[in-house]
């Protein structure tokens, strides 16, 4: 039986970017649900509603909207995890890891994630709600969440969108959400997924820092390293060559020999070319002799499936755009999908640098944007006219500062309760998970903290949690992440 409870707080009397006031500022919606996890019933409560954020000077600036799920048959919280789950962008909202990966609810898709219909959402029979209580926030302008606007007031992008600003507001907003439900006490997580993973190292450190809110761990969930992508780096192009040889490997593109292998038997060999011999070879430019440019080339191709006439073309600098329009082109003239290169599209033309579209974000709006406004509605009874922002207006973006790296690993050498896990799919080539490994490298240049961080690698793309095997593969690596990270014993010290 389901039993609903409306609380509502305090209503919005301002305009929401320009909308009329149809959503409250300050609500509570409580239902009272079940799953079954791991064979197990598990009884939750789900919270969902809007709570505000406040500037320096105690005016409300913003309301964010956020879904609470609790285990309703454990009293003693103190000990009970909480996950704090945020999705990237920037400019996304919450609604991926939401639905399809931790919570008790995923959307109905078949076992390799496309769309089926009737849409819907069924029971997660592998969400970690079973060990952690979880609650997945809305930046501003993703979600229903939105920045508050007096009459004749504009909105203060400076004040949210930025690297900097929008870990300090959310700090903020989530020291209210943990005093509000009474969880101090509790092992508390961050996980983030794509911008989501720069959001969390950021976070790490102002929640130490400016809340005194320390954790017990960080998830990264396909990170996005901005220090790496917007540096156009020698680093960044041959970083991504591992990726490639999934990839092509996936679609049956690589050579007999290194066809028949297992892909985890692969990628450390690629992984070993792309930092000893394609890494200096780029660094070199047009320095490098035509020996070593022919002999880099030719290896090249044998790892990612491209011809060698067209690397040595690309003077051995592929970019991730050109492989996902090259690598089917004579094959079957199919593209390949940017954040999961399982996913094919049909361009226009075969001829090009580059894919009309992406293929697989085209698929996963098909099947979830149906579900979460379902769900929302009707499950969560989230009622309201307002636009559900799969993807919000959060544009131009401030990186000024960005320095997430040194953020997560001052929080770590603070905080020696905290660990990271690093969780990335194979045909991932947005965010690559070699690039995350070297992320990590970064992270922690000394490698004193090293046996702190983890690493887990999924045959699946940016969402590798779509692919039903690594749904639970994913889910289970990180509910061992959790328990080994929340029961320390002893003092929190060196």
């Amino acid at each position: 039986m389901k039993i609903y409870t409306y609380l509502i707080l305090f209503f919005l009397s301002f305009s929401f970017n320009a909308q009329d006031n149809r959503i409250p500022l300050d609500t509570t919606i409580v239902t009272l649900n079940s799953v079954t996890i791991k064979g197990k019933k598990v009884p939750y409560k789900a919270i969902t509603g809007m709570q505000p954020v406040w500037n320096s000077n105690g005016k409300i600036v913003a309301s964010l909207y956020y879904t609470y799920y609790s285990r309703t048959d454990i009293k003693d919280k103190s000990r009970r995890p909480i996950i704090m789950s945020f999705n990237g962008g920037p400019g996304s909202a919450s609604v991926w890891m939401h639905i399809a990966y931790t919570g008790p609810k995923i959307l109905k898709i078949d076992d390799e994630g496309n769309p089926i219909q009737p849409y819907g959402i069924k029971d997660n029979p592998y969400s970690v709600l079973d060990e952690a209580d979880i609650v997945f926030i809305n930046p501003v302008n993703t979600g229903y969440s939105r920045p508050v606007i007096g009459k004749g007031e504009k909105i203060d992008k400076k004040y949210f969108f930025g690297v900097n600003a929008d870990a300090k507001y959310l700090a903020d907003w989530l020291t209210t959400f943990m005093t509000r439900n009474n969880r101090w006490l509790s092992p508390k997580y961050i996980i983030g997924e794509s911008y989501g993973g720069t959001r969390v190292m950021q976070l790490a450190n102002e929640l130490q820092s400016r809340q005194w809110m320390y954790l017990n761990g960080v998830i990264m969930v396909s990170p996005a390293d901005y220090k790496i992508i917007r540096s156009g780096a020698s680093e960044d192009i041959s970083m991504n060559l591992p990726y490639f040889t999934a990839t092509a490997w996936y679609h049956k593109m690589l050579p007999e020999d290194l066809q028949q292998k297992d892909l985890e038997e692969i990628l450390p060999m690629a992984e070993l070319f792309s930092y000893n011999e394609l890494l200096p070879a780029i660094s070199k430019g047009g320095n490098i002799s035509d020996a070593e440019r022919n002999r880099v080339a030719e290896k090249m191709a044998r790892f990612t499936g491209i011809k060698k006439e067209v690397l040595l073309q690309q003077n051995l600098e592929m970019i991730p755009s050109f492989f996902w329009k090259e690598l089917l082109r004579d094959k079957n003239g199919k593209t390949i999908g940017r954040l999961d290169s399982r996913y094919l599209g049909v361009d226009r033309q075969e001829i090009g640098t580059s894919p009309d579209y992406s293929p697989e974000l085209t698929s996963w709006l098909h099947s979830f944007t149906p579900a979460i406004n379902h769900y929302t509605q009707n499950i969560l009874k989230f009622k309201t006219d307002v636009k559900y922002n799969m993807f919000g207006p959060v544009r131009p973006w401030d990186f000024e500062n960005e320095n997430a790296r040194e953020n997560l690993r001052k929080a770590m050498a603070q905080n020696p309760y905290l660990q990271v896990l690093v969780q990335s799919g194979y045909y991932d080539g947005a965010t690559t998970y070699s690039v995350a490994k070297y992320t990590m490298g970064k992270i922690d240049p000394s490698g004193k903290m090293k046996n702190r961080m983890s690493f887990k690698g999924y045959r699946s793309g940016h969402m590798m949690y779509l692919r039903k095997e690594d749904l639970e593969k994913s889910n289970e690596d990180l509910r061992i992440f959790i328990k080994k990270s929340s029961r320390n014993i002893g003092p929190a010290k060196y």
